[in-house]
């Protein structure tokens, strides 16, 4: 019988992106580059997210936004 450390090892997620990573892509169409905040799986639902702090804000249906959420896959590295 194996303990927790096993268990989550073998079935926890893991991420793709570490804290302080440079990465860009686009956000709803518009381009975007920033630093990786956290890469996170918060439920099955939604799947794996990752916060990123731009280095410039992007105003998007007129909301300026400094960190966004997006998918891991959706990035790409600096």
């Amino acid at each position: 019988m194996g303990n927790l450390a096993d268990y989550f090892e073998r079935n926890a997620y893991k991420p793709t992106w570490q804290i302080g990573d440079r990465v860009s892509g686009k956000y709803n169409g518009i381009p975007f580059v920033g630093t990786v905040g956290n890469d996170t799986l918060i439920n099955e639902i939604q799947g794996p997210r990752v916060s990123v702090h731009l280095d410039l804000p992007l105003k998007y249906k007129d909301e300026v936004k400094s960190v966004i959420f997006v998918s891991p896959k959706t990035l790409k590295p600096r």
